[in-house]
């Protein structure tokens, strides 16, 4: 991807576009007017669950997540849809549209309209637009020497599905990473902002560590992580370690893993949990050290019991990130 983009022209700078691709952030942002900006991001990708309707939720959740990340609201959202010719019945669809409608629904945006298209393999997402104040976007660039790093949701969900692709865990084992993924990171981000946050990102494909080191990169700081912190969902760490790793976790590991210093103490399976793909993960947020505990109290009493202080940001390094 990156040599793909590196052909692509350079026009110049638009100063109404507050966030673009340079620093790779969850969402693009473009100013309208100084009360006004516009978020704007696209996500879909393959079932991991079984259920349809889960699939949906966990699918729009997803895709809704980049907005929240950069401290909008979703207004608006567009079904994709790219559905196979033959063998799936069209009540499986349905199924899946009200799942994402519904959890639209819940975040008080409006779903109208979509696109979709033949493909021999089923996906589902949301092209989401957002709004925000100019001066309230939060973005992957102002992490901070001296911050906490604080994460809203448990690590494991690309282990735990690829277990479950593979028959080796029931529906009820991932019964509690499915919930998570359901869980809109709005009400998240909505307590994290009675605090500053100096930067947010929203931990998906590209794994804790991946999407630490961009926000690394971008802020122009080193993001450390203490293994012993990261919450993983129950059973992830076993069975990464007996062999399930998707296919993800290992790419990430290959492309980041030059950009991380991993001290040779760090266990196997923790290094695995922080360089799993996540769907529909938490919050990665950088806030003033003094504020991550009453942040991390906060966010447990609104639900999200696995929130964490999970690191700290110190001055650049060597390294982008470094796993302790």
């Amino acid at each position: 991807m990156h040599r793909a983009l590196a052909s692509l022209p350079r026009y110049a700078a638009d100063p109404d576009t507050l966030v673009g691709h340079d620093t790779f952030d969850d969402a693009g942002v473009v100013r309208l007017s100084d009360e006004l900006a516009l978020i704007q991001t696209v996500d879909f990708f393959t079932p991991i669950v079984d259920d349809p309707y889960d699939y949906g939720q966990i699918a729009a959740a997803n895709a809704l997540s980049d907005v929240y990340a950069m401290g909008g609201t979703p207004r608006t959202a567009l079904n994709l849809v790219c559905w196979p010719p033959s063998g799936l019945e069209p009540e499986i669809l349905g199924a899946i549209l009200a799942g994402g409608a519904d959890k639209v629904h819940e975040s008080g945006a409006v779903l109208i309209g979509g696109h979709s298209i033949q493909d021999e393999e089923l996906k589902y997402g949301l092209a989401v637009t957002g709004i925000a104040r100019p001066d309230a976007i939060v973005t992957n660039a102002g992490a901070r020497p001296g911050d906490a790093l604080v994460l809203t949701k448990p690590l494991g969900t690309g282990i735990l599905t690829t277990a479950l692709k593979r028959g080796t865990l029931d529906a009820a084992s991932i019964a509690e990473a499915v919930d998570a993924m359901k869980a809109l990171n709005g009400t998240a981000m909505a307590v994290a902002r009675r605090w500053a946050v100096h930067a947010a990102t929203d931990v998906t494909g590209f794994g804790l560590l991946g999407h630490a080191a961009q926000t690394a990169d971008a802020s122009g700081v080193t993001l450390v992580f203490e293994a012993s912190r990261l919450p993983a969902f129950t059973g992830a760490v076993e069975l990464a370690l007996s062999g399930h790793v998707p296919g993800g976790g290992a790419s990430n590991r290959s492309y980041f893993e030059p950009r991380v210093a991993i001290d040779p103490a760090v266990g196997e399976g923790a290094v695995l949990l922080a360089f799993d793909p996540q769907t529909s993960g938490g919050l990665l947020l950088a806030v003033p050290a003094g504020d991550a505990g009453d942040l991390v109290s906060a966010l447990r009493a609104e639900g999200w019991s696995a929130a964490a202080r999970v690191g700290s940001v110190e001055p650049r390094g060597a390294a982008s990130v470094r796993l302790v």
